[in-house]
C-alpha cells in the first residue's frame, strides 16, 4: 500500500457546495498529497488557484451526472475544463444511447471528449446500475477503442454502486494497455466488507472505492483510485 494518497481522488460533486468547502477540500488535498481533488466544472478555476505550485491534480466531470448532453456540448465542456485549469477529465457517457445499443454514438461520443482532452485523462463513466452485462461489456470495449485511459462504473448519483461482478467484467473487456495505464477500473461507491475487497484484489482489478478516509476511517468524499479496494 505505498503511496497511497496518491491514490485518492478527494471529491465534492454536490449542487450546493460553497467555495469555503472547495477550499478546505483542497487544502486536505494538499495536506495528505491526494492524487487529485474532483469538483464541478464552476469550480476548477478556484480549485486551480488553491492547488498552484502543489503535487495534487485537477478533475472535473463532463455530461454529469446523467450523461445526456450532446456530443459537442461534451467537447465544449472539455474544452472549458481544460482552460480554466483541469488536468483529469471524468465523462459520463450517453446512457439513453447505450440502452438502445447504438454503441458507435458512444464510441463516438467518447472519442471526440478524448480528443478535445488533448492528451489530459479521460475517464469514462458507464453508470452500471442500469446497464445490461452486455452492455457493460460492450461500453468497455468502446472506451478501449475511443482511447480513453480509464473506465468507472458509477456517478454516485445513480440508483446503484459499483458491485464485483461489474468490476470484472469491465476488466474483462478493456485492453491490457488500457488497464495498464492510469488505474483503469473504478467504482462510485465503496465495498461494504473485507471479504468483498478481498475478492476485488483476487480477480486482480484495480478498484477506486468512493469512500471516507484519513486514518484509514473516511468520508464520503473521498475516492480511493488504485490497485486496491478498502472496506
Amino acid at each position: 500500500m505505498e503511496n497511497i494518497n496518491k491514490l485518492i481522488d478527494h471529491t465534492l460533486l454536490k449542487a450546493f457546495a460553497k467555495e469555503e468547502e472547495i477550499v478546505k477540500l483542497c487544502e486536505e488535498a494538499k495536506q495528505y498529497h491526494f492524487k487529485s481533488v474532483c469538483v464541478n466544472p464552476a469550480n476548477i478555476a478556484l480549485a486551480s488557484k488553491c492547488l498552484e505550485g502543489s503535487d495534487v491534480l485537477v478533475c472535473t466531470v463532463i455530461g454529469f451526472p446523467l450523461g445526456a448532453n450532446t456530443i459537442d456540448t461534451k467537447v465544449f465542456e472539455t474544452y472549458d475544463a481544460i482552460k480554466n485549469g483541469a488536468e483529469e477529465i471524468d465523462m459520463v457517457i450517453n446512457i439513453g444511447k447505450a440502452k438502445e445499443h447504438n454503441y458507435d454514438y458512444i464510441q463516438e461520443e467518447i472519442a471526440a471528449v478524448v480528443k478535445a482532452a488533448n492528451g489530459y485523462t479521460v475517464k469514462v463513466i458507464i453508470e452500471t446500475c442500469y446497464l445490461t452485462d452486455e452492455e457493460k461489456a460492450e461500453i468497455s470495449k468502446r472506451a478501449t477503442l475511443a482511447k480513453a485511459n480509464c473506465v468507472k462504473t458509477s456517478t454516485g448519483f445513480g440508483t446503484g454502486g459499483a458491485k464485483v461482478e461489474d468490476v470484472a467484467i469491465m476488466k474483462a473487456n478493456i485492453s491490457d494497455d488500457m488497464f495498464f495505464y492510469n488505474d483503469p477500473v473504478s467504482q462510485g461507491y465503496s465495498f461494504q466488507n473485507v471479504e468483498i475487497g478481498n475478492t476485488i484484489e483476487t480477480i486482480g482489478d484495480y478498484a477506486f472505492a468512493q469512500s471516507t478516509m484519513y486514518t484509514i476511517h473516511i468520508p464520503d468524499c473521498v475516492r480511493i483510485i488504485g490497485r486496491y479496494s478498502f472496506a
